[in-house]
């Protein structure tokens, strides 16, 4: 089984004050427990044995829980390309994060739900390109 990396809260409260302090928004942490609840979580190999099944829970939890005052959809991308660096995914870290960009929205709106964003996390971890099954489930998804 693969070790994995990890942060602390602190690495993840300071990503976060970094993010608005550099595109804007008001600073602060509504629920440090939702943070290290998601931090917590993804080290749990039962729940989350893969890569893929821990960073999509990182992004999706960030996203969706709002523990921080404004910036939560740039905090889960900063946060998620911080893993897969910490790990060694350098590869597709510039890939996840335009990504992520695209679909962050559409996560935090209930467009994209969990399932769907780690078909698409999978992808871009392990493929060149989306498959046209999952190209027509993200149209169909974003179609509602």
């Amino acid at each position: 089984m693969q070790e994995f990396l990890y942060f602390d809260i602190e690495h993840s409260v300071r990503a976060h004050d970094f993010i608005i302090e550099k595109s804007g928004g008001r600073k602060g942490v509504l629920d440090l427990g939702k943070i290290e609840s998601v931090l917590e979580h993804i080290q749990n190999d039962i729940y989350y044995p893969e890569l893929e099944d821990k960073i999509t829970h990182l992004v999706y939890s960030i996203n969706k829980l709002h523990a921080f005052n404004d910036g939560n959809k740039r905090t889960s991308i900063a946060l998620g390309a911080y893993f897969l660096e910490i790990n060694g995914i350098d590869y597709c870290i510039d890939k996840f994060i335009v990504e992520m960009e695209n679909y962050a929205v559409h996560v935090a709106n209930n467009i994209i739900d969990k399932d769907l964003l780690q078909e698409i996390i999978s992808s871009i971890l392990y493929e060149d390109d989306y498959s046209e099954e999952l190209k027509l489930k993200i149209i169909d998804g974003l179609k509602q």
